[in-house]
């Protein structure tokens, strides 16, 4: 007999809702609260994300070092951290260097991987586009001042989460011009639209209440977020399309897997610290 109190007897869209609220009060108290508490948060989530990967690759016959490749992650998240920190020297990062080359060998003596290469590449592959994102948005936190300053983070994330919704919503009740087909057959220009507009309202007010970084940069910031989100998502939705699965996971009820949440900050993340750290 099923419990009554089970996520699982919800809607799909009462499911999305109580995870995402759940989801934001973790990821927002956890930032604001302190440097510390920021970094388990998000170390953890790097590592459920990696592991998700890793796990999609698996199912289209790969054989990445799952388990090698998301220590190697975690600990480019956390040099990072600690370097931003001023707790360590920059030079600790020419230990990931080894731990890389690492891969290989562990590969030479898998003897009954026929393809180890391709089990390299998508373990590199899954370091470079999961953990490395994740490290960049601590970079962004303390791009101003040397300082950590959860506004980067939360704005930024709020940004995301609003796209995400506006285009959910407006695609679910307007969608009819699809915006890539070929990738993403649910997804429309309507929705896109419905995204970039409640994308602009929550910037808004963003950028009257987080003075860290002026009006303007706020509003730039967005518009990366609009436009390497979608990108990311569509990305993410060829990979899936690849392999022939719908979401990336069941780790969080109604969005599927962490990849699926998170597939727009892998994208948008390394364009906000390349403008944060130009201009």
């Amino acid at each position: 007999m099923k419990s009554r109190f089970s996520i699982n007897n919800y809607s799909n869209l009462a499911q999305r809702v109580i995870t995402a609220i759940l989801g934001t009060i973790v990821i927002i108290t956890s930032t604001v609260f302190s440097e510390w508490s920021y970094f388990i948060v998000f170390a953890i989530i790097l590592a459920f994300t990696q592991m998700e990967f890793y796990k999609l690759c698996g199912l289209d016959g790969m054989l990445p070092l799952k388990s090698f490749g998301t220590f190697i992650g975690l600990l480019v998240f956390t040099f990072t951290f600690l370097e931003e920190m001023k707790v360590i020297p920059m030079a600790y990062y020419f230990l990931v260097f080894p731990l890389v080359s690492m891969i290989f060998f562990i590969k030479l003596y898998k003897k009954t991987d026929k393809k180890p290469f391709t089990g390299i590449a998508y373990t590199i592959l899954g370091i470079i586009y999961v953990a490395i994102p994740f490290s960049l948005l601590t970079v962004a936190a303390f791009s101003v001042d040397n300082t950590f300053h959860f506004e980067i983070i939360i704005g930024s994330l709020l940004m995301l989460w609003a796209s995400d919704s506006g285009a959910y919503f407006a695609g679910t009740k307007f969608g009819k011009t699809k915006l890539f087909e070929r990738v993403s057959p649910k997804k429309s220009w309507e929705g896109s639209l419905g995204g970039a507009f409640s994308a602009i309202i929550v910037t808004y007010f963003i950028s009257k209440n987080f003075t860290v970084l002026p009006e303007w940069q706020w509003f730039c910031i967005m518009t990366i977020i609009i436009i390497a989100g979608t990108y990311g998502d569509l990305i993410e939705s060829l990979f899936k399309r690849s392999i022939a699965i719908k979401d990336s996971g069941k780790g969080l009820p109604g969005h599927g897997g962490f990849m699926d949440r998170f597939d727009g900050l892998l994208l948008s993340t390394p364009f906000i610290v390349a403008f944060l750290k130009i201009f």
